[in-house]
């Protein structure tokens, strides 16, 4: 249906707070803010997240983007990466001595990465840890997605820019992220410019 809940949206507020939380003088930390930003600065789904590669990150007109990303159903899209998710990916990756392959890694209790990537369940679990220690029940990555989504919403950003960003065929699905529905008090098409003068 239409307008329905599917899932938690989080402020912006809480947004900030849950990406910020990792420790950033521990690898594990900048590795957990560097993963948390991702997906909710992006949008990706924790898939996307757990197969994104060094490859992937670009500059696009002057602007870093995620390239040529196989999303969902084999969808292939470019994704716009703010500057601030860019600086929280270079802090992890230079700590970690990573500038190939899988971004996100493993870390070990001595402070090491390793491996070549992480797991889906992997980031499932770091979301987990985070919102538990705010107090959010509940919380999936694909939450973060919503979240990201709703907030460039509130933000101005047009329904088609969002759709683009989160790789959504249907502007319906699009919407549904959104929690819309469509509101008759203050209605947009109320004063669009062309109504009769008063």
């Amino acid at each position: 249906m239409l307008g329905s809940r599917i899932g938690n949206w989080l402020t912006a507020n809480e947004a900030r707070t849950l990406w910020q939380l990792p420790n950033p003088t521990f690898l594990k930390g900048k590795r957990d803010r560097a993963l948390l930003a991702t997906l909710l600065g992006c949008g990706l789904r924790r898939r996307e997240l757990a197969e994104l590669d060094f490859g992937h990150l670009q500059r696009r007109d002057e602007h870093w983007a995620i390239v040529d990303l196989i999303g969902k159903g084999g969808h292939i899209r470019t994704i716009p990466v703010p500057d601030w998710v860019k600086q929280v990916i270079d802090e992890w990756s230079g700590a970690s001595g990573i500038s190939s392959g899988r971004i996100f890694r493993c870390v070990c209790k001595a402070s090491k990465a390793w491996g070549d990537g992480l797991t889906e369940k992997a980031v499932w679990h770091v979301v987990k840890q985070h919102a538990a220690k705010l107090g959010i029940a509940k919380l999936a990555p694909h939450d973060l997605r919503r979240s990201c989504a709703r907030l460039c919403h509130l933000a101005g950003g047009e329904l088609e820019q969002i759709q683009f960003l989160l790789g959504h065929v249907s502007v319906q699905t699009t919407e549904k992220y959104l929690g819309c529905k469509q509101r008759f008090q203050g209605a947009v098409n109320d004063h669009i410019g062309i109504e009769p003068a008063a």
